[in-house]
């Protein structure tokens, strides 16, 4: 009977981005699938309302938009905690990702930084 070696975990290739023709597991084509309709909406909303969380109208909050756009995370998760249904509504959701996104831009965030995270 031949002993089994341990061999070592093979790691994911280090492609910086998956092009058109690699195989995409069922998982991965939701991720770009629903990065996409993220970044569909946020630029929608955008055209809509325009800069309005990074150049705020400073009507009545005075401060930078990085603390704007905290104090709307605020409030977003604030509906979330109190949302009495088993799971956050798909509204809720949606706007904290894409707070989150603005939150990264209005930090001065590129995408070579988040690119930094690949292991």
């Amino acid at each position: 009977m031949e002993t089994l070696k341990k061999r070592p975990l093979k790691k994911p290739s280090r492609s910086k981005t998956m092009t058109k023709n690699e195989p995409t597991t069922d998982t991965q084509k939701k991720i770009s699938d629903t990065f996409d309709a993220m970044k569909d909406l946020l630029l929608y909303k955008n055209k809509m309302y325009g800069d309005s969380a990074l150049k705020p109208k400073k009507i009545f909050y005075k401060g930078d938009s990085t603390n704007s756009i905290l104090i709307r995370l605020d409030d977003k998760l604030g509906r979330i905690i109190s949302n009495t249904e088993e799971k956050p509504r798909i509204n809720d959701t949606v706007d904290l990702i894409g707070y989150l996104i603005l939150l990264l831009i209005s930090m001065g965030v590129t995408p070579e930084d988040i690119a930094k995270f690949k292991d």
